[in-house]
């Protein structure tokens, strides 16, 4: 057996190498992978994980600078959370939605607890897609409207509506689901399509885009505004100031519900409870899921403000899950926020991504000729990598596959070799690593990066 050696010390056995083969051999003969040709992919067997590091079977390492699908926010196999789970099961495994439940209860209060004023009750669903699903559907039931807008550069989920909602090329596939889907232009001064030069001037130009985007579809006809608080896969864009409390004011001049998609922000990404605190946003639906347990067990759910609240006090909500707030999920909920206010993770995401990650980011605009811009907050950052900075041509083009992703793919495998899983997206590296990495993880893992944009800089102008 192989062993590995914990940050604390503590010595764990790993599976034998020679079990890999099963693992593969399982894998490709009965798993069918999201998103893949499935001939085409060749998915790592991982052994063992602990904190921000994970163990293929050959004993390699690897600092997870994705958080897997930025969610592990409390690492990999976190103690507390762990054990939560495990006394959870053994004195109540699962119990309906429909029955109360101590739990979920006080997961639901710690929630209301910490966001926003106003906001009253907690509706618990599976993940995100779920989450953002039922958001859509308290605010059509609300409002009696139809049509929903949301960004080009965006991800909602892949179930129907949610699918329907994201703006990129996910969609494509998928996009005849839900006919009241609208999109438009969300701000992004690196690349503005309203030829802004300051942020102050994408703020108000993209406001202005988005009210006579809702003026043109019919102000009587939309129920909701979703945006993530920041854009997640779709680039780390960071909104300007003024644009998150200009899109409050528009939702209350027509009338539409402004749902905020916290599911990839939200629970510390930002160093904040939720990402909406960060840019003083109001919004009367936050979705939430991946940090608030760390996925632990699948959670996620709709943060439901008193004014939506009421209107489902004598009208029966129309819509449910079997396993919406599943006591295992909820205690594992319950323990994040142990651990978040005893070890101070806001405060040390905030200290980490200030002191650390943007300053050596930023060193990285000008050491290297492929780094175009960085941009992000906390522990949620994005390197946009470029042929050209002056051009700003993208490394790779927009949805690029095969020849074209080669820059992209040659930089993550140099990574990889190094010992870093990185998170890349287009032409684009994003910074994500659990909130709990160590400030030498940290480091470690930065330089690797560092090293590895020598790849992507062969293919740029210097």
């Amino acid at each position: 057996m192989t062993a590995f050696t914990d940050r604390h010390g503590t010595s764990h056995e790993m599976p034998a190498p020679d079990a890999e083969a099963q693992v593969r051999a399982d894998d490709r003969g009965h798993v069918f992978h999201s998103w893949s040709a499935q001939g085409l992919i060749d998915p790592l067997p991982v052994a063992a994980g602990e904190g921000s590091t994970f163990w293929d079977y050959a004993g390699n390492a690897y600092l997870d600078f994705s958080s897997q699908l930025v969610n592990l926010n409390l690492g990999h196999q976190h103690p507390d959370l762990v054990s939560a789970i495990q006394r959870q099961a053994g004195r109540l495994a699962t119990i309906q939605p429909a029955m109360a439940n101590d739990v979920r209860g006080e997961l639901a209060r710690l929630i209301v607890e910490v966001a926003p004023e106003g906001f009253q009750k907690v509706f618990f669903t599976n993940g995100g897609a779920e989450a953002n699903e039922y958001a859509v559907r308290m605010a059509r039931q609300t409002t009696g409207r139809r049509k929903v807008l949301s960004m080009y550069r965006s991800y909602h989920g892949s179930t129907s509506t949610a699918i329907s909602l994201t703006g990129d090329p996910r969609r494509w596939a998928n996009d005849t689901v839900d006919s009241g889907s609208v999109r438009f232009f969300g701000p992004y001064l690196y690349r503005s399509p309203f030829h802004s030069e300051t942020l102050e001037q994408e703020s108000e130009r993209a406001l202005a885009h988005l009210e006579q985007t809702i003026q043109l579809e019919g102000p009587n006809t939309i129920a909701a505004i979703i945006i993530e608080t920041v854009v997640g896969t779709n680039g780390v864009l960071v909104p300007p100031p003024g644009y998150l409390q200009g899109v409050r004011e528009l939702c209350d001049r027509y009338g539409i519900v402004y749902i905020a998609d916290e599911v990839m922000v939200g629970f510390g990404r930002l160093g904040e409870w939720f990402g909406v605190d960060a840019f003083d946003a109001q919004p009367d639906l936050i979705t939430f899921a991946k940090g608030v347990n760390s996925g632990y067990v699948p959670l996620g759910g709709v943060v439901i403000s008193e004014r939506i609240t009421k209107a489902f006090e004598t009208t029966p909500f129309a819509g449910g899950l079997t396993y919406s707030g599943h006591p295992l999920a909820c205690a594992a909920g319950v323990a994040t926020f142990e651990v978040f206010r005893r070890d101070g993770i806001l405060e040390r995401v905030r200290d980490l991504g200030e002191r650390i990650v943007e300053p050596t980011l930023r060193g990285w605009v000008d050491s290297h000729p492929s780094v175009g811009e960085i941009r992000g907050r906390g522990l949620f950052w994005a390197v946009e990598l470029v042929r050209d900075k002056e051009t700003r041509e993208p490394l790779v083009p927009f949805n690029a596959t095969g020849a074209d992703a080669v820059p992209m793919a040659a930089f993550a495998a140099a990574a990889k070799k190094a010992g870093v899983w990185p998170f890349t997206h287009f032409n684009r590296m994003h910074v994500a690593p659990p909130l709990v990495i160590t400030e030498d993880e940290l480091v470690r893992g930065l330089a690797v990066l560092d090293d590895a944009l020598s790849v992507a800089d062969e293919h740029a102008a210097g």
